[in-house]
C-alpha cells in the first residue's frame, strides 16, 4: 500500500512537471519587443515639448502630458512590484488555459481608450517629478521590467486575479505593463491633438 501511494505521488509530480505551462522563447522575444516598442512610443510622444505644452490641459478634469507621463512612470513601478511580490507567489492556473487567447486579449483591450478606467489613488499624478525626471524614472523602470522578463523562467506558472476581468499569469501581467503605457501614450497624443494645444514657438 505504501509503495502504491509513493507511486501515485511520483506520477502526480511527473504529471505536474510535464504539463505545467511554460513560456516559449518566441513569446518571450515578442514581449521584449513589445516592451521596447511601447517604451519608444512614450519617448517619441513626449520629445521636444515645451513647458507650456507639457502642462497644457484640454479641460480642468483632464491630465496634462506631464501628468500622464508621471502616471506612466509610477504605474510601471507599481505593476512590476505586484508581479514580483504577489503574482510570482501565486499558484499555477489550469493546464488548459488558453494563453494565446488571453495574451491577445490583454494586447487588444488594455490600450483601447474607448474603455474608460479610473486610476487608483496611489497612481494619480501628484507632481512627484519634473517631466524630465519622470521620463528618466520610467526608462529605468522599463529596463528593469525587460530584465525581469528575460531572466525569469516560470512566468506562465503563476496566475492571479486582475482588474482586467480574468486571471492573468505573470507573463500576461508583463504584457499588461506594456499595454498600459501604450494606452497612456495614446492619451498624450489626444492631448497634443487638441485644437488649443500650444503651438511650437
Amino acid at each position: 500500500m505504501k509503495k502504491h501511494s509513493l507511486l501515485v505521488t511520483a506520477l502526480l509530480v511527473l504529471a505536474t512537471t510535464t504539463f505545467a505551462q511554460t513560456l516559449s522563447p518566441a513569446d518571450r522575444d515578442r514581449a521584449v519587443q513589445y516592451l521596447e516598442q511601447t517604451r519608444d512610443g512614450v519617448v517619441a510622444a513626449t520629445k521636444g515639448l515645451s513647458e507650456a505644452q507639457l502642462k497644457y490641459k484640454s479641460a480642468p478634469n483632464r491630465w496634462s502630458v506631464a501628468e500622464t507621463l508621471e502616471h506612466i512612470a509610477v504605474s510601471e513601478d507599481f505593476l512590476l512590484a505586484n508581479v514580483k511580490n504577489n503574482v510570482m507567489k501565486a499558484p499555477a492556473g489550469p493546464a488548459d488555459r488558453d494563453t494565446a487567447k488571453i495574451d491577445a486579449s490583454v494586447l487588444a483591450v488594455i490600450p483601447d481608450r474607448s474603455r474608460k478606467a479610473q486610476a487608483p489613488p496611489e497612481l494619480v499624478p501628484k507632481g512627484r517629478w519634473t517631466p524630465s525626471e519622470a521620463l528618466d524614472h520610467f526608462l529605468k523602470s522599463r529596463a528593469e521590467t525587460i530584465a525581469f522578463l528575460q531572466a525569469t523562467p516560470d512566468l506562465r506558472q503563476h496566475v492571479t486575479d486582475s482588474p482586467f476581468g480574468q486571471k492573468l499569469d505573470a507573463y500576461e501581467w508583463l504584457l499588461f505593463i506594456g499595454a498600459h503605457s501604450e494606452r497612456h501614450t495614446k492619451q498624450i497624443v489626444e492631448v497634443k491633438s487638441d485644437a488649443n494645444f500650444p503651438k511650437n514657438q
